[in-house]
């Protein structure tokens, strides 16, 4: 949904979207032209929600005479009574002209790269796969995590009472299965994404051990309820931690790609904003400008392009580069600052892609974010050994002279590799 007419995304080719009581929520879609009510509202608010779906502006660009071209929506069906008012006192003012910020043709030398991630995982030495079941691998379900029965009761008729006796129903072979599949899927990939079908039989007898020995079942639940998907990434999850606490030696530490989109780049970017921006070097940056949420973005910018070892800079502002982290179990994407590719005395033929983050207040949440990069993210990458080198850097004052940051990125990021 959030790439629905969207060029070189998912939902490009979707020209109508049909639902039902979606059009209420937050979804911000800037190509709604046509909204069609065909069922009666409750409340004046909903209504008025509903016809905001269709009040996003597609372009933000101004015309010759610094002015947005009007944009029109039509509503239809039910009658709708829009924010009646009897006037106004003051003459609107025109909004802040925005600034395209996107990449440049001619300046395509300046282009940078990078992998799109999903995970990690680790290449056993082996094809031989065992597992230790520690307590780690241990999971329990209960009835606090999903209910097995709820009564659903309506303004009127009989109350219903809905079972998961349909799961339940299922045999445990079929659990074990889909687990060993999911597994196998999810882990056990080469370096250009294939799967590894041979390695099933030893993946399936793993995890019916780990069923049998390790799942604890409290409240009411049964196994059965592995099926869903949140158990069964929990569960795989384990699984897989397990065959890797048992492997011999040391096994390396491989990124997850993404099936489709591998590869991003800077040559895609293209957005209009009110935000303050500074324009960029040519010779610098592939980038138009950078924007600012703060002051500290144009002076970093300005320093980067001083710096006679930056090849090539660009702020990660919608350039979909996201480093997937977790905390708290809860899987989440961290956005770093600043993609810099610097000559770090190797030639401007291999350079270092060094990922620059500037760090205010430390918070548990950023040192997850910052761990995960520094420790699973550039590893993976720089062990794939096709994305060139990669680095990562915080630095905590970007106000800091010229050759305190050209210490910092030359000495400092090369040591952190």
């Amino acid at each position: 949904m959030n790439t629905v007419g969207k060029a070189g995304k998912l939902g490009e080719q979707v020209r109508c979207v049909v639902s039902v009581s979606m059009l209420t929520e937050g979804w911000d879609a800037s190509t709604v032209t046509h909204v069609l009510g065909i069922r009666a509202f409750g409340t004046q608010l909903l209504c008025e929600q509903v016809v905001g779906r269709a009040l996003r502006r597609m372009s933000y660009a101004p015309n010759d005479e610094a002015k947005f071209e009007p944009e029109y929506a039509d509503v239809y069906g039910v009658p709708f009574s829009f924010l009646p008012c009897s006037g106004t006192t003051k003459t609107p003012k025109p909004g802040p002209i925005p600034t395209r910020v996107h990449a440049l043709p001619d300046r395509i030398a300046c282009e940078i790269t990078w992998p799109r991630l999903l995970g990690y995982r680790y290449e056993l030495p082996g094809e031989r796969l065992t597992a230790r079941f520690t307590s780690d691998a241990k999971l329990a379900l209960t009835n606090a995590d999903l209910p097995t029965k709820t009564e659903v009761e309506g303004i009127v008729g009989a109350i219903r009472v809905d079972t998961l006796d349909d799961l339940k129903n299922l045999r445990l072979n079929e659990v074990a299965f889909r687990l060993a599949k999911l597994t196998l899927e999810k882990y056990f990939r080469d370096d250009e994404g294939h799967d590894k079908p041979w390695l099933f039989p030893q993946l399936l007898a793993i995890t019916k051990r780990w069923v049998d020995e390790c799942l604890t079942c409290k409240g009411g639940t049964f196994p059965q309820l592995l099926m869903f998907i949140r158990f069964a990434h929990e569960a795989a999850d384990r699984i897989y931690r397990s065959i890797v606490a048992s492997t011999e030696g040391a096994p390396r530490l491989k990124p997850i790609l993404r099936p489709y989109d591998t590869v991003g780049t800077t040559r895609y970017v293209d957005f209009h904003t009110i935000r303050e921006t500074y324009k960029t070097r040519a010779d610098k940056c592939h980038v138009s400008h950078v924007a600012g949420d703060s002051g500290w973005e144009f002076k970093l910018a300005q320093e980067l392009e001083d710096m006679p070892e930056v090849i090539a800079y660009v702020k990660n502002q919608s350039l979909g580069f996201t480093i997937p982290y977790s905390i708290n179990n809860v899987e989440r994407q961290y956005y770093p600052d600043f993609i810099v590719r610097i000559d770090d005395g190797h030639g401007k033929d291999d350079p270092l892609n060094l990922i620059l983050e500037v760090t205010g207040e430390r918070k548990k949440e950023k040192e997850a974010k910052t761990a995960t990069a520094r420790t699973l993210w550039v590893p993976a990458v720089n062990n794939h050994g096709g994305f060139g080198r990669w680095a990562f850097l915080e630095i905590t004052d970007p106000y800091d002279d010229c050759a305190d940051l050209k210490r910092a990125m030359i000495h400092d990021a090369t040591m952190a590799r």
